[in-house]
């Protein structure tokens, strides 16, 4: 089980030579295994980047999302309550992106590791990460 960050996701879907060897790996191993998730506040950020045209599909916005969920082995979980807070309340320093914040405790609630590039992430002791 794995939780893929935002950018991970979109190479996984349109570059997947983008994300590292040892990503590609664990995400492979991932579609075989126990499943691929994604928190729901990375289909927020892909819809905010293709409206601010930092990020170009070759179809709706809308619609690429739900191919990546009609997918068996991709869930995205959803941001609960739970979630919401914990976010709030993470160990140690991490910056105040709330996308990032939402991401790593979907991952520490799931016991996932998260596959990012992120270096802010990378350097975050309190959650595992590949890349």
């Amino acid at each position: 089980m794995i939780v893929l960050d935002t950018h991970v996701w979109v190479w996984w879907v349109s570059d997947p030579h983008a994300i590292s060897a040892k990503g590609r790996r664990a995400i492979d191993g991932s579609i075989t295994g126990s499943g691929i998730f994604v928190s729901s506040i990375s289909a927020w950020e892909v819809a905010l980047l293709v409206a601010r045209r930092r990020l170009e599909l070759t179809m709706d916005v809308g619609e690429w999302i739900q191919r990546s969920e009609a997918l068996p082995f991709f869930n995205f979980i959803p941001i609960d309550n739970a979630i919401a807070v914990r976010s709030v309340h993470l160990a140690g320093p991490l910056h105040n992106d709330p996308a990032d914040r939402i991401i790593v405790a979907t991952a520490l609630t799931l016991g996932a590791p998260i596959v990012t590039r992120d270096k802010r992430l990378l350097k975050y002791a309190h959650a595992r990460t590949i890349w």
